[in-house]
C-alpha cells in the first residue's frame, strides 16, 4: 500500500474534517498514518489487519480505564473500507522532545502492573512472521540464508515455549521501543498498540537490550532504563533466548525489502553473517 491508494481509502472513509488530499501523512508503514484537525487516522496494509485493528481499540480504552497513559480511541469501532480497516484516534500533540529509555521503562512499569482484561490478548507471536517476509524476499536473498533463518526459527520457537520467567507473565506492549512513545507536555503516552500480548514480561525488556547491543545505545542510556524499571533482563538465563528470537525476526524482516532496496539486501546480509559467526557484537542498522 502506497501512499496514494492510503489516501484513496482515507477519502472514501470520510472521517477527517477537510479533503483527504490535506491530511498530513504522519507515518507510512504496517499503516499509513494521517492527521487533521484533532483526529488521527491509520488505515491498515489489508484486510487481514482488522482483527487487529479492532483489538488495538480494545486495548485503547482497557488502557485508558486502568489510567495509563496511550494514545485514546476517537471513535470505538473499527472500519473496513475498501478492503483496509481504518480506526480513528484522539490526535495527540506537538512533542515536546524525542523518547527516551527512561520513558519506556516507566510506561512499562505500569503496563506490568496490569492484570488481563476482561478480553482476550493473544500470546507474543514474535517469530510468526519470519516466513511471509522471507517469501516477500524471493531469489533476492541467498536459499542458503533464508533456510539458515528459518532454522533458528525453529529452534528459537521451541526454546522460548520452555523458558522459565522471573518475572509473572501477563500484558505487555511486545515493541518496547522509544519510537513507541510520544513525550507531549503530560509526558510520556504509549502509542502503537498493536503488538499488545500476553505473555513473559520479559519480552519487553529484551528490546531494549539488544538495542544495546546491536543497534547502538548507549550504555548509560540503557542503564537509566534498567534503573527505572527496577531489573535488568540480562541478568535473566533466558535472556539470550528471547534475544536470538528477536534477532531472528529481525533479520527475516529486513529481507523483505532485498529485491528493490539495495541497502536492505547490505543490511540483510550484514545481519546473516553475524548471526552465522555468533558474533554478538556487529552493529545492526535500523531499516
Amino acid at each position: 500500500m502506497d501512499e496514494a491508494r492510503a489516501r484513496e481509502v482515507l477519502a472514501a472513509a470520510g472521517v477527517l474534517p477537510g479533503p483527504a488530499e490535506r491530511a498530513r501523512l504522519l507515518a507510512l508503514g504496517e499503516n499509513a498514518v494521517f492527521a487533521a484537525g484533532d483526529l488521527a487516522v491509520k488505515v491498515g496494509r489489508d484486510a487481514e489487519l482488522l482483527d487487529r485493528a479492532r483489538r488495538e481499540l480494545a486495548v485503547a480504552v482497557w488502557l485508558e480505564e486502568a489510567g495509563v497513559p496511550a494514545v485514546r480511541a476517537a471513535e470505538p469501532e473499527a472500519r473496513l473500507v475498501a478492503g483496509h480497516p481504518v480506526t480513528v484516534w484522539q490526535r495527540l500533540p506537538e512533542p515536546v522532545r524525542p523518547a527516551e529509555p527512561r520513558d519506556v521503562a516507566e510506561l512499562l512499569r505500569l503496563v506490568h502492573a496490569l492484570s488481563s482484561p476482561s478480553f482476550v490478548l493473544p500470546a507474543r507471536d514474535l517469530l510468526g512472521g519470519v516466513e511471509r517476509w522471507l517469501r516477500l524476499a524471493g531469489d533476492a536473498v541467498d536459499p542458503a540464508d533464508a533456510a539458515y533463518l528459518r532454522e533458528r526459527r525453529d529452534g528459537f520457537a521451541t526454546a522460548a515455549a520452555a523458558l522459565v520467567p522471573h518475572l509473572p507473565a501477563g500484558p505487555i506492549h511486545g515493541d518496547a521501543l522509544p519510537r513507541n512513545v510520544h513525550v507531549g507536555p503530560d509526558g510520556p503516552v504509549l502509542i502503537d498498540l498493536e503488538t499488545f500480548s500476553s505473555d513473559l514480561r520479559e519480552h519487553d525488556l529484551v528490546v531494549m537490550a539488544l538495542s544495546r547491543d546491536r543497534y547502538g545505545l548507549p550504555a548509560e542510556a540503557y542503564a537509566s532504563f534498567t534503573r527505572t524499571y527496577g531489573w535488568d533482563v540480562r541478568d535473566w538465563e533466558g535472556c539470550a533466548v528471547l534475544r536470538g528470537a528477536r534477532e531472528t525476526a529481525s533479520c527475516a524482516w529486513v529481507a523483505q525489502h532485498a529485491p528493490s532496496n539495495p541497502k536492505a539486501l547490505a543490511e540483510f546480509r550484514r545481519r546473516v553473517a553475524s548471526l552465522r559467526d555468533g558474533d554478538t557484537a556487529v552493529r545492526w542498522y535500523p531499516f
